[in-house]
């Protein structure tokens, strides 16, 4: 009878290998199709690999604690004629491997602490989405510090690279060569503005955010709005919402330093203003404790000026959360994240025009819907505190007269 072979299977993007835990049958044994038969475990969850066919278990070519890549021969199944045939294994040499090429070999490496040898296997899998055994720069030595500040490059900057050192670590003749590598590419010079964002979210981006989402209707803002002269921008809206939401309970918006939780002393807010490679922060003070009609000819004098990066030292740094209309873009959805000195970011959608059920009408009606989203340092915040704070502030949208 054709002998069928039990095959590592694709268990995850960027997955290239797993460990085999126990043998869930044993040689001799007749299974059918997809019967769990060996239970694996990779880097990000246990998993079971099935049989390919019905058959009766031939012979196993793993062992227990052991890992093997992704594309390896576990072992092998007696099967009929016609499931070989149905699987493209009816010829003799269709699934021959030669020793020296099997997948799934192992390769001595440095040996544990404990004296066992540490067991590496050759990934058979190409096209990952990234290299398999790419952990990054996690450590780096005082040489390659030395160098990557000479470069202004920091660890994030290779995130992605697989180190040939002990444990995978990324040597500095890994450096050198990723280095060599940029040069041979086009390289344009980003701008300082782009530099110091990107630095800012690389700091943000160590803390644990999430971020929940409300949808809101707009009429009565886009009503309010229509009557105001001047008209309000709809991010000032929300600015002032999410202003007076904190102003009566702060404790949203405070940082975690330590173990202690630090207070803001003032509800100062900040909006997001796109400029030329990048964006600026304009921060309204005692946002508050001023109404929303006084804000304007304020807040419109922030966004002019941040266009022409020159805002006043008053008027940056220092807030508590920031406010953020990516609906500008078109866009209906998207998760802004926290500037490092925040814990709180508040986002705007695209309003679109939506049908709502009126129940006394018995009939649909049209109603203009945006989504409004609150990124957070899930540090400090749970969702349930998180969705509060947000209903909150749909709910003084929704009252536009009183903001």
């Amino acid at each position: 009878m054709p002998a069928i072979p039990i095959i590592m299977p694709q268990l995850g993007e960027s997955i290239a290998e797993a460990t085999v835990i126990s043998l869930l049958v044993k040689v001799g044994d007749l299974v059918q199709t997809d019967q769990d038969i060996i239970e694996v475990e990779t880097s990000k969850a246990t998993m079971n690999v099935a049989a390919p066919c019905p058959g009766k278990v031939e012979k196993f070519l793993v062992e227990p604690n052991e890992s093997y890549a992704v594309g390896a021969t576990l072992g092998y199944l007696q099967a009929s004629p016609d499931d070989a045939a149905r699987l493209g294994l009816d010829s003799p040499a269709a699934n021959a491997v030669p020793p020296e090429t099997e997948p799934g070999t192992t390769i001595p490496e440095q040996p544990h602490t404990d004296g066992a040898p540490k067991r590496k296997v050759q990934p058979t899998v190409r096209g990952l989405p990234v290299p398999a055994n790419a952990a990054g720069a996690s450590y780096m030595s005082p040489r390659m510090k030395a160098r990557m500040i000479e470069l202004g490059l920091h660890a994030a900057d290779m995130a992605g690279l697989a180190g040939s050192g002990a444990a995978g670590r990324v040597t500095i003749q890994d450096f050198e060569k990723f280095v060599e590598n940029l040069e041979r590419h086009k390289l344009s010079q980003a701008s300082s503005m782009r530099v110091a964002v990107a630095d800012a979210m690389r700091r943000s981006w160590t803390r644990p955010l999430a971020t929940v989402a409300l949808p809101v209707c707009f009429d009565p803002l886009l009503a309010h709005r229509k009557q105001c002269v001047p008209k309000p921008g709809p991010a000032l809206y929300a600015l002032r919402a999410l202003a007076i939401a904190l102003s009566e309970n702060s404790a949203p918006a405070g940082r975690l330093i330590g173990n202690k939780i630090v207070h803001p002393t003032s509800i100062d807010v900040g909006f997001a203003v796109e400029a030329e490679d990048g964006v600026l922060v304009p921060v309204i003070r005692g946002a508050d404790k001023t109404l929303l009609k006084v804000l304007v000819p304020r807040y419109d004098e922030l966004v002019e000026l941040a266009r022409q990066r020159k805002l006043p030292t008053d008027a940056t740094g220092g807030s508590i959360a920031t406010v953020t209309n990516f609906g500008t873009f078109g866009l209906t959805w998207a998760t802004p994240i926290p500037l490092p000195e925040q814990t709180l970011v508040l986002g705007m959608g695209a309003a679109r025009q939506v049908p709502k059920w009126d129940a006394a009408k018995g009939q649909f009606l049209p109603m203009m819907e945006a989504n409004v989203t609150l990124s957070f340092d899930h540090r400090v915040l749970d969702g349930g505190a998180a969705g509060r704070l947000l209903a909150r502030v749909a709910q003084l949208l929704a009252d536009p007269a009183s903001l």
